[in-house]
């Protein structure tokens, strides 16, 4: 599973997944019984979603993924995000727990091992690191030449090995990192849902995840749950990421869903008090023009959080209401946040059909091409301006909407943040981020440590920006 963007991890990253099984790494000098294989932490806002966007400090080792900074972690509340086997419906009690491996049974050798084979698996060389298999290789071999014989000295081993790569993305994270990172939530509810396949062909929405002790499974919702509404509002037809957004909302207010407990197939109604939000990250207001009849709706995105396709809904209607002619979609500063929120913020411009982005990587689940699903929400002209700080997802939706002739840009050269980042779960409970695939636009343009560069250094007449559409499209066609 891969972030995120979020995600994607996620991230992102966001939906969590640190439970599915990869393939065993090589045999390590010190093999342990009972082995389970590396765990994966898909840092997506749900499953589904491209990537958890990671740009920051990237010399760092603190929390380095785009968890909004001003993203409330309830402070009295401490509980870990675990996973649970769904129970008997009639029984309807808490589901057990995966037991953690104990950290003795687990060499150090086999810990340096496993980063190593993750690194190894999934690591797609960037163009800009000195990544090369076979130097690889020699890497594992050179470090596990002697007894490892703490576990600070293996973690130092990682992050030498890893920095080795010379990606400064792809990281090692501290336990205590890696649990701070586990608790992320995007529903405000203290779950996580996945898009999963049913049996008559459609897509269901089901509990991924839940934090146990916390509002959803307090409430009563379960492990493997589907859910079926929100505040009465079907979900059919949606993904797993716009039905979270339904469920997020002011702290300490309520929100009613309807789920589907497996086994027995019982519906429920359980009404769920929210204990986390997200602040919004949309500001907007009509700004008219110099004739005084002309209304342009400004909107500024601050980041991509799972508020931001609702929210900037919310203010397109009402903009639209007001009369506006024109939108300035404002991505200044905007240093991404959750990938998947981006693709869904492009799809509100984009027609049926329309690539939003094309993601290419080592493992297949990353290779893909991912398309707008329905007719725009706007089809008047846009101008969405950038600077240097636009970055990961805000750099989707600017290339997406340039490149399908939706808008121009103005401003400066953006960042050029378009690589894919996983987070993997070690079985000392230690991580590491791995750089796993990359994005394209839709003009097949390999944005990462490029950036884009805009049409205009600044902002031109709404007919210049009227013409230079049409010449777009008249060239696509």
């Amino acid at each position: 599973m891969h972030c995120a963007a979020c995600c994607s991890r996620l991230i992102t990253a966001a939906a969590v997944n640190n439970r599915s099984g990869r393939p065993p790494p090589a045999p390590s000098p010190q093999p342990v019984a009972n082995r389970r294989w590396h765990h994966t932490l898909a840092l997506r806002c749900v499953a589904g979603v491209l990537s958890l966007s990671l740009f920051n400090n990237t010399h760092s080792l603190g929390l380095a993924h785009e968890i909004p900074a001003n993203y409330d972690h309830p402070k009295e509340q401490e509980t870990e995000l675990e996973w649970m086997v769904a129970e008997k419906c009639e029984e309807q009690t808490a589901a057990e727990t995966a037991p953690e491996l104990a950290t003795s049974t687990v060499s150090n050798e086999e810990i340096v091992d496993e980063a190593w084979s993750i690194v190894n698996d999934s690591f797609i060389n960037s163009g800009n690191s000195n990544w090369d298999p076979e130097r690889w290789r020699q890497k594992r071999e050179e470090v596990l030449r002697n007894p490892i014989r703490s576990r600070s000295r293996a973690h130092d081993i990682i992050k030498r090995m890893l920095a080795s790569a010379g990606d400064p993305y792809t990281r090692f994270l501290t336990p205590s990192e890696f649990s701070r990172m586990a608790k992320y939530d995007l529903t405000g509810v203290g779950i996580n849902l996945r898009e999963v396949d049913g049996e008559d062909g459609s897509t269901k929405l089901k509990v991924l995840g839940i934090v146990l002790g916390g509002p959803a499974h307090t409430a009563g919702v379960r492990q493997g749950d589907e859910l079926l509404s929100v505040n009465g509002e079907s979900v059919e037809g949606k993904t797993a990421f716009v039905a979270s957004s339904l469920l997020q909302g002011p702290k300490e207010t309520y929100v009613t869903v309807e789920v589907k407990h497996p086994d027995c197939g019982q519906t429920e109604t359980i009404r769920i008090q929210r204990q986390v939000t997200a602040r919004t990250p949309v500001l907007y207001r009509v700004e008219p023009m110099e004739d005084g009849k002309t209304i342009v709706g400004y909107i500024r995105l601050k980041e991509f959080n799972a508020l931001a396709r609702k929210d900037l809904i919310i203010a397109l209607k009402n903009l639209q209401d007001s009369g506006a002619s024109y939108f300035l979609l404002d991505l200044r500063d905007n240093l991404g946040g959750l990938v998947q929120a981006g693709i869904e913020v492009a799809k509100l411009f984009l027609d049926e059909g329309n690539t939003v982005i094309y993601t290419v990587g080592r493992d297949p689940q990353v290779q893909q091409s991912i398309t707008a699903d329905s007719t725009p929400l706007v089809t008047v002209p846009v101008m969405v301006l950038v600077n240097n700080h636009t970055a990961s997802a805000s750099e989707i939706v600017a290339t997406a909407l340039h490149d399908n002739c939706k808008a121009v840009l103005v401003g400066e050269r953006t960042f050029g943040k378009g690589l894919i980042q996983s987070v993997f779960e070690l079985h000392d409970g230690s991580g590491v981020v791995v750089t796993v695939g990359k994005y394209v636009t839709p003009n097949h343009v390999d944005i990462n440590g490029n950036g884009v560069q805009p049409d205009f250094l600044k902002k031109p007449d709404w007919n210049e920006v009227a013409k230079r559409l049409a010449s777009c499209r008249l060239h696509n066609s």
